[in-house]
């Protein structure tokens, strides 16, 4: 997309490639609404930052989610009608909820968005991929139902439900070359998604690279380091000082916690304005951003296989490195000894003599 310099007194500024530009939200997924609640929280940016323009370089971004439209029944559906008969170019597709396999049944539907106006069935949400996917500029799963199918994926479930690189293809692009871009979370850590889609609306502005992304479709910045290495409660793993019940601020990965193995930024990041977050409030991390959950990582309240290996290895090694700190903590935990009341000055001074 060619992009446009303009004067702006003795600065040139970049004129964004797009003038407006609209995100699709489909929450008809198998979910609960509960990533779409989640990022109203979100500040960095918030909602309203991106839909009222206060972010520069920007297009003019308009929402059409329908948990926080102020529109409702057709006012809202011609949107998405619009966008598969290509008059809302260009939009950002954004889903949420886990993906049915509408193929395993003789009747009915799992999940479905709206009506079609010939027949009075409802269209359902596999059918609005369909439509929608190849006309997007970028297509974001939002939350671990979406991305991985997440608890309505568990083995035993009746819908055969699953993630939507599952049903489009891992190697899915856009029609901007863009892949589907994953951001899990049970829900959705609120900046996470938000930073996400602002980095996207960047990307189609033209004012940013290719979005980075793991192997598993997440942002790389985000989802790069485990849940144990950006945890509070890491050094009290390293010297193998455990928790034995909740409510104590040592490590809980004998609870139950994953949080050496889960890909997750949320204790480095909180969960509201750096506040909270799983392990931070003494919650075990269940792996909820992870393409296993749940399945992988249940029961939930025992410790992880392997745990007990490693958990046992570190308590040797913590328990001598515990035994060395103390003995350092006793030497530099006074003061030094020429800090008396006495007469003499032993602070090893010496006056020059003139």
């Amino acid at each position: 997309m060619a992009q446009e310099t303009v004067p702006y007194g003795r600065v040139t500024q970049k004129k964004p490639a797009v003038a407006e530009l609209h995100i699709l939200w489909i929450t008809a997924g198998l979910g609960c609404d509960g990533d779409t609640v989640s990022i109203t929280a979100a500040t960095q940016p918030s909602v309203e930052d991106v839909v009222l323009g206060t972010i520069p370089g920007l297009p003019k971004v308009h929402l059409h989610n329908p948990v926080l439209a102020y529109e409702n029944g057709d006012d809202f559906m011609k949107y998405f009608y619009m966008a598969e008969q290509g008059k809302l170019e260009p939009f950002v597709l954004v889903i949420e909820g886990s993906i049915p396999n509408e193929k395993i049944k003789k009747e009915g539907y799992w999940a479905a968005l709206g009506t079609n106006p010939h027949t009075g069935q409802p269209i359902t949400t596999n059918e609005w991929i369909d439509r929608l996917t190849p006309k997007a500029l970028a297509v974001v799963a939002c939350g671990t139902c979406a991305t991985y199918g997440g608890i309505h994926a568990m083995e035993g479930n009746p819908t055969g439900c699953m993630g939507l690189a599952d049903y489009l293809g891992w190697d899915w692009k856009s029609k901007a070359g863009l892949p589907i871009v994953n951001v899990p979370g049970c829900p959705v850590q609120p900046d996470n998604f938000m930073e996400t889609l602002l980095y996207l609306l960047y990307q189609v502005a033209g004012l940013a690279p290719m979005i980075p992304l793991d192997d598993q479709l997440r942002p790389t910045w985000l989802f790069g380091t485990t849940v144990h290495e950006g945890c509070d409660r890491a050094g009290y793993y390293e010297q193998g000082d455990f928790a034995t019940s909740y409510g104590s601020p040592k490590c809980i990965v004998k609870l139950g916690c994953w949080g050496p193995v889960v890909n997750c930024n949320v204790p480095k990041r909180g969960w509201m304005a750096g506040i909270g977050g799983c392990p931070n409030v003494g919650g075990i991390c269940i792996g909820c951003t992870m393409p296993g959950f749940p399945d992988k990582f249940m029961p939930f309240m025992d410790e992880p296989p392997g745990g007990k290996l490693s958990s046992t290895a570190i308590g040797v090694y913590g328990k001598a490195i515990r035994a060395l700190r103390k003995m350092t903590n006793d030497t530099v935990n006074k003061e030094p000894k020429w800090r008396h009341p006495r007469a003499e000055l032993t602070t090893g001074y010496q006056p020059n003599s003139y």
